[in-house]
């Protein structure tokens, strides 16, 4: 019988960042993705369903995926996640124009570097990483049994913008063709916002993928 994560979704901050909670139900083992905003509000849901964190994980390096990083891991001694190539976006002046408007906190350096195809462990259950540059070089999405964690890469009925530093739309569109798409077509699509969809969905009716 094949063992499945359980997710949960937390919409934080101004810019309505979908924070996810992917846990283990036998372990209780949980990875925080991507928590922009409100410490207290992903805390206390850890809190009330008891689960323990191993670790935060940045789908990429903008401000509204990161703003709580500093919160959750000082709460939880927790080693923080990022690719090699977005690194520089947790310590470097990339954030600071936002992080004021935000009201974001700056985010601590990296622990540890994720890369492609390198698997992180809860319960007897793996997150895939697959590096899928173009919103920012260093953008990730993360593959589970039933769903995908695209960050801001793609979305329902749309997909990441380019025009900030280090976007790229001939990336993004690579990514998303030759790495989504090639994934199952009924694996659940968690994006980075908005709402949830299926990779079915986006390559049949996504208007910004589907004429290129």
């Amino acid at each position: 019988m094949k063992e499945y994560l359980e997710y949960h979704r937390l919409i934080v901050g101004t810019l309505q960042t979908n924070c996810y909670i992917v846990y283990d139900n036998k372990t209780k083992e949980c990875y925080i993705i991507d928590p922009g905003a409100e410490g207290e509000k992903i805390i206390s849901f850890i809190r009330e369903k008891k689960l323990k964190p191993i670790g935060i994980i940045n789908t990429h390096g903008h401000i509204d995926h990161i703003g709580a990083n500093r919160k959750i891991k000082k709460e939880f001694n927790i080693p923080l996640m990022i690719h090699s190539k977005d690194g520089s976006f947790l310590t470097g002046k990339q954030n600071l124009f936002f992080s004021f408007f935000l009201n974001s906190q700056s985010s601590p350096p990296a622990d540890l570097f994720i890369e492609e195809g390198q698997k992180l462990r809860i319960g007897d259950c793996f997150l895939e990483v697959i590096h899928t540059p173009g919103h920012t070089p260093g953008s990730i999405s993360l593959k589970s049994n039933g769903f995908v964690i695209s960050g801001d890469t793609l979305f329902a009925g749309g997909v990441g913008r380019t025009d900030l530093p280090g976007g790229s739309w001939e990336l993004l569109l690579k990514s998303i063709k030759t790495k989504l798409f090639s994934l199952p077509e009924d694996l659940i699509v968690l994006p980075g916002h908005g709402d949830l969809t299926t990779i079915k969905e986006e390559k049949e009716k996504n208007p910004f993928v589907r004429d290129y």
